[in-house]
């Protein structure tokens, strides 16, 4: 019944199929046969036979390999020019690669990794050959002419860290700086980042947010970081080491309040990712007795405009410390705090008392 559907003309499938010709390892078999027979379509050994159908007494089979055609580097892509390519690679899962970045890699003269034994494990996954050189924050003060005298000898040179993008929260910043000031060319080549990743499942608002990154180690800095922090109205990202969780809830509950909306995202694109939501006080019961493993990307609810917080004794100490740095007596201090906040000024007053009457002299009236 089919050759009389089909007397006089050959219909091809691998007409239709043409665009898979250019994928390396598929082969695509035409069989030409007597319009009264046909040969059914066959699938081995993970190659696609396609089955054409042809007018033309011809029998026998004629094989042509596809990949054989495929030229190496597309005349689209061209060359890829000297420079430095900041290179974002996998943040967990190997999978999360692009075959942009796979081709810098493979074309740099150098890649300069944060740890070349980590990234060693993702060039043996993919059989890249580029030399190593390590570039962390230890050295890189110290790599950083060499690398520049490099790329002005028309080098390609690739920068990679550990998980994620270079130069977030990563080495990368001061030297794609100095290839800005000495005009080398800087080219990003988009990929994973824990900070994307964990804001797009969070359920937080996107529209707008704040990349914080890691706290400052002293506790000062860390303190007047965090305060800004819990009077914005964006979503906060923090990159939190596991040791550091349940300190980072400590003080984030003081300042932000222990009603704000939180997001733990950790081990994410691995086996064991886990996003876990909640307030930030449920967070600190929670993780109180139970350190997670992993890098953790912690976010953190914006601040609403009809959200009414009762500021923190610790936040209305350090405001009042602030004020009475910059010269303002006790009772003015205390005036000023009251007049942002709903807690009683005698109550203000009465914590200003107890932590800096000693030091000031306390005075009579609260007026």
């Amino acid at each position: 019944m089919l050759s009389r559907r089909v007397p006089s003309m050959a219909v091809s499938f691998t007409t239709a199929l043409s665009s898979l010709r250019s994928r390396p390892g598929l082969y695509l078999f035409r069989t030409q046969t007597a319009p009264t027979s046909f040969r059914p379509l066959s699938l081995f050994n993970n190659k696609i036979g396609v089955l054409a159908f042809c007018s033309s007494p011809q029998s026998f089979p004629q094989i042509t390999d596809s990949s054989s055609s495929v030229p190496e580097e597309s005349s689209k892509r061209g060359v890829l020019k000297p420079g430095l390519y900041l290179v974002g690679t996998p943040i967990g899962n190997l999978e999360d690669i692009t075959l942009r970045a796979l081709r810098v890699l493979r074309s740099a003269a150098v890649i300069l990794s944060e740890d070349t034994r980590h990234s060693g494990k993702l060039l043996h996954h993919y059989n890249i050959k580029t030399p190593l050189l390590s570039y962390h924050k230890f050295n890189e003060s110290q790599r950083e002419q060499a690398v520049l005298k490099r790329l002005k000898q028309g080098e390609i040179v690739a920068l990679i860290s550990d998980a994620g993008t270079p130069g977030i929260s990563d080495p990368g910043m001061e030297l794609a700086k100095l290839c800005v000031d000495e005009n080398i060319p800087v080219i990003p080549i988009p990929g994973p980042s824990a900070l994307v990743t964990a804001l797009s499942a969070s359920g937080l608002e996107t529209d707008e947010f704040t990349f914080v990154g890691f706290l400052p180690k002293h506790a000062g800095l860390r303190r007047e970081r965090l305060k800004v922090s819990a009077n914005e109205m964006t979503t906060q990202i923090f990159y939190v080491p596991p040791h550091k969780l349940q300190q980072f809830l400590e003080e984030t509950s003081l300042h932000f309040g222990g009603t704000r909306q939180c997001v733990i995202a950790r081990e994410m694109t691995k086996m064991h990712e886990e996003f876990w939501r909640g307030t930030l006080a449920e967070a600190k019961e929670m993780f109180s007795c139970h350190r997670p493993k992993g890098e953790i990307t912690l976010l953190i609810e914006g601040k609403t405009k009809s959200m009414v917080e009762t500021p923190s004794e610790c936040q209305l100490e350090d405001e009042l410390r602030d004020l009475i740095s910059s010269g303002h007596s006790l009772s003015t201090a205390v005036k000023l705090v009251a007049g942002g906040t709903s807690v009683s000024r005698k109550a203000i007053y009465s914590l200003a008392l107890r932590k800096f009457g000693k030091q000031l002299g306390a005075e009579d009236d609260s007026n």
